[in-house]
């Protein structure tokens, strides 16, 4: 009689390997073609359930691609269709949308804020105001960043969430936002009824660091003045002109700042108060000069509050280096103005004309596609950043 292959005993301690070797594949190509994630509530430190989760490709565009919502225990899973693509989780929590960029098999953890429209604990950290000549315009890049120290974090959001003041006779160019996250936005804002200059921006500002960038015209015959104003505290204001224009003030808050390059000039006001700021004026002809170093490959994306952004032409100054305008800031200033003018002042200024040069490139590239692609870009990058 011919013996088994195989008795029982051997057969079960063949097999349990051979089985867990299985599963083991099957949980790998299960975690290759899915998102696991949680979300969590930061305001009242427990797990976000019922919130809204999708899934966003980003390959050509941004495509939904899969909706979920978290359990009890914040906890979601998304099925992945092409693995290998980069994409997007959207979380929404109270009306605001966290996003975080992702790879199929990855595992997140998302933060999300209770929504108020109303928080405190909320401060200006940086303006600065670049200016240039072309021709009969003055253009302007004013660039914000705005701080959520809210205790315990609330992310400001409804009707009215951030506010900003521009001369009465600015034509706006393009209005771009980053929040914590450092995903920028091209966005839009709405003129108050009756108050010439001063708009609402329907961005919410989420725990940290906000930036914007409002890019606009002004007519010019030689000079203007502005009349500064902020909707919160402002620890720092600097003025950025070319050295050939001229800068005047009637307040003494303002002081010329040594900054080691002969390609700019920088005043700055210190500590200024919620309301009306200090008044400057600034005169004669002078451009920017051309940016020296290139933007790496990123992506805009459209803001969720803001589905259809208006187009804006060409803008026409150039963005200067951050990194040499922090470095000579460093060199030159007191610590504690090196702080503010130096650190601040490069991530501000590298988010912004980032934004910008990012916005810019999404436009050309959304004039070649379809309607229904042209919303959401990948951007390439081309030899310079231009405001």
């Amino acid at each position: 009689m011919n013996r088994p292959l195989c008795s029982k005993g051997f057969c079960r301690l063949g097999l349990l390997p051979a089985l867990a070797l299985m599963l083991c594949f099957s949980t790998a190509a299960l975690g290759a073609n899915s998102i696991r994630g949680s979300v969590r509530n930061q305001s009242r430190g427990e797990p976000a359930a019922g919130d809204d989760v999708i899934l966003v490709r980003l390959d050509g565009g941004m495509q939904e691609e899969a909706r979920a919502k978290t359990d009890a225990q914040g906890a979601f899973i998304l099925d992945v269709q092409h693995p290998g693509k980069p994409y997007l989780v959207r979380v929404f929590h109270q009306g605001v949308s966290y996003d975080q960029q992702v790879s199929a098999g990855q595992a997140l953890s998302i933060q999300v804020f209770d929504a108020a429209p109303q928080v405190r604990g909320i401060t200006g950290t940086i303006e600065i105001l670049r200016t240039g000549t072309n021709g009969n315009l003055l253009h302007v890049s004013d660039m914000v960043e705005i701080e959520n120290a809210s205790s315990p974090p609330l992310t400001q959001a409804g009707e009215r969430p951030f506010e900003v003041y521009l001369p009465a006779n600015a034509r706006i160019d393009s209005v771009l936002a980053a929040g914590p996250g450092k995903i920028g936005v091209m966005i839009s804002v709405a003129p108050v009824p009756g108050e010439h200059g001063h708009y609402t921006v329907s961005f919410p500002l989420r725990p940290g660091a906000t930036k914007f960038a409002f890019n606009y015209d002004l007519p010019y015959e030689g000079h203007v003045a502005f009349q500064t104003r902020h909707a919160y505290p402002l620890q720092q204001l600097a003025v950025m002109i070319p050295p050939a224009m001229k800068f005047s003030s009637r307040s003494p808050a303002f002081e010329l700042l040594a900054t080691g390059n002969n390609r700019y000039q920088v005043h700055a006001a210190n500590q200024l108060k919620a309301g009306e700021g200090p008044e400057f004026e600034v005169s004669g002809p002078g451009a920017l000069p051309p940016v020296g170093d290139r933007a790496p490959s990123h992506q805009v994306f459209q803001s969720p509050a803001s589905p259809n952004p208006t187009q804006s032409p060409p803008a026409r100054v150039a963005v200067p280096s951050s990194a040499i305008i922090a470095s000579h800031l460093k060199q030159t200033q007191p610590p504690s103005q090196s702080f503010v003018l130096g650190g601040v002042t490069s991530v501000l200024l590298a988010a912004c004309a980032l934004l910008v040069w990012r916005a810019r490139k999404e436009r050309s590239f959304s004039a070649a596609q379809s309607v229904a692609q042209r919303a959401r870009q990948a951007i390439r990058p081309e030899p310079d950043w231009k405001l």
